[in-house]
């Protein structure tokens, strides 16, 4: 028998055992303006510090704390981390204070680079020292023109963030990433990058509390889970957002996190032991078992952590090994 495959474990609730809790935004602690369920009550429940790291560089850091506080949640403005904050430090850091930047994004874009002292042109014929893609609300096809042909003509291009679709509550609509995309290709280049999976925004979240143990939670394995897993930093994948259940079971080792939940509730929980056979797996009262490439569990409700975990550890043992694993009908219940 072995343990885990790849899953950690702990005898604590999970959140005690880290100096402080990343906790990404969209689909992990609201999607639009509601809150996902069980989201708030947990956060506000923690006694370990929380940052929140949003790729999402529409809205200023300060209209997402209050978006937050109207959940009960008490933060200060700071414990947001934005992508679009990180990319404008990083364009200050590199073409000076008060240089001109050419944006392709909304307010939130705008304001974060006005804060850092830069003049936002609109055009490539307004000689821009930088060219700046963040934020997705009422990007026109003329700013995307122009950020082309500054970026064509080299001038330094960065990005808030890849991702290439954004959670709304009608489903999802294209993100920054499949606009800096548009210009990629009509370019043949590609930006410096300064939100998830990138490194930088992890580490200003990082230099603002002093952590030196800290957990990242998200729901999008290619943005927040690759990028902890690329910082060092232990990550959890909460299946309220664009991640599914198949789609964790599908991972490939480097991609896997070191935990996987149903939701933020499962901060406040332990994370027991999975204790594997060959096509079975045991964790507390789940039993999860591999028949004819079927998974099942038995012993516990839906969503149940304890289950999640069994048929997740199962699910990769089975892979790793070349078994094929369906995913298309899992079933768990009591």
């Amino acid at each position: 028998m072995e343990r885990g495959a790849g899953l950690s474990s702990t005898s604590s609730p999970l959140a005690s055992v880290h100096d402080l809790v990343m906790l990404d935004l969209d689909g992990v602690v609201y999607v639009g303006p509601d809150a996902v369920p069980h989201a708030a009550r947990t956060i506000g429940g923690l006694s370990t510090p929380v940052a929140y790291l949003t790729n999402n560089a529409t809205r200023a850091a300060s209209d997402v704390a209050e978006h937050l506080r109207s959940f009960g949640l008490e933060l200060e403005d700071a414990a947001v981390v934005t992508a679009g904050q990180v990319v404008a430090d990083l364009v200050r850091r590199e073409a000076g204070e008060g240089a001109r930047v050419l944006l392709a994004g909304a307010d939130g874009m705008r304001a974060a680079l006005e804060q850092v002292g830069m003049e936002v042109v609109a055009s490539a014929e307004d000689a821009p020292h930088a060219v700046v893609q963040g934020g997705v609300i009422d990007v026109r096809w003329s700013e995307l023109a122009e950020a082309s042909y500054a970026v064509a003509a080299g001038v330094p291009w960065f990005a808030s963030n890849p991702d290439t679709t954004f959670p709304t509550p009608r489903g999802l609509a294209p993100g920054n990433g499949a606009f800096v995309h548009a210009v990629a290709l009509a370019t043949g280049r590609e930006p410096r990058v300064a939100g998830k999976p990138a490194g930088p925004i992890f580490e200003e979240a990082r230099r603002r509390t002093g952590a030196t143990s800290p957990l990242m939670v998200g729901d999008r394995i290619d943005t927040d889970i690759d990028g902890a897993i690329d910082a060092g930093i232990d990550a959890m994948v909460v299946l309220t957002g664009v991640t599914t259940l198949a789609d964790v079971i599908e991972l490939a080792p480097g991609h896997r996190p070191s935990y996987v939940a149903a939701d933020l509730r499962a901060l406040d929980e332990p994370h027991p032991d999975v204790v594997l056979e060959r096509s079975r797996a045991t964790c507390g009262e789940a039993v999860a078992s591999l028949t004819d490439e079927r998974l099942d569990v038995v012993g516990v409700e839906d969503g149940d952590l304890r289950g999640l975990r069994a048929l997740v550890a199962l699910a990769w043992q089975a892979r790793d090994r070349g078994d094929a694993v369906s995913v298309e009908d899992v079933r768990m219940g009591p």
